[in-house]
């Protein structure tokens, strides 16, 4: 009998059908081992195993998270535009690309934007701008007393902008864009 089992073993691995069903056989059994092994707990990525544990933040303790300082308040130099103000200014400006040269587009943006953000934009052609106007306040969160980061809503999409203020001077220093 075992010289029977071995020719037909034999027969099989010469054919594709029968290396196909060993093939089968193995994941079959790898399968089935990996349940034995898991429990009984699902490892599937669609989320049919066992909830997230909560998570919770005892305001007491004194490293928690949670903080009782106040938010950062940027701070701006006497006489300077405040952070709102020169993101709607280079917004504006920004979005004024129709009939303008790049040349003329970029000087345009200069007055609010870093040498390095000034750098960034040489060259680039203003009629690919995805907007055509400013119909929102830029709203602001301050990341610390010298950054914020602003998002203006444009007509096509929201502008995001990353101010700088290392020395109370508001600049913008990085551009994103969201089209809606």
């Amino acid at each position: 009998m075992s010289g029977l089992v071995a020719r037909t073993l034999n027969g099989l691995f010469r054919s594709r059908w029968g290396i196909a069903v060993v093939i089968a056989v193995i994941v079959l059994a790898v399968v089935g081992i990996g349940r034995v092994f898991s429990d009984g707990r699902s490892t599937s990525p669609l989320g049919n195993g066992s909830p997230a544990p909560e998570i919770s933040i005892n305001p007491a303790d004194d490293d928690s998270v949670v903080s009782s300082d106040p938010p950062p308040t940027p701070r701006t130099s006497p006489g300077r535009a405040q952070p709102e103000a020169v993101a709607y200014a280079f917004a504006s400006a920004w979005a004024d690309h129709d009939d303008v040269t790049a040349k003329r587009w970029l000087s345009q943006l200069q007055p609010n934007a870093t040498p390095r953000l000034t750098e960034q934009l040489r060259g680039a052609d203003p009629a690919g701008i995805p907007a055509d106007r400013v119909i929102g306040r830029p709203s602001l969160v301050a990341v610390n007393e010298t950054m914020v980061n602003a998002t203006v809503t444009m007509d096509s999409g929201k502008l995001g902008l990353r101010l700088v203020a290392p020395e109370g001077y508001w600049l913008v220093d990085g551009i994103d864009w969201t089209p809606t």
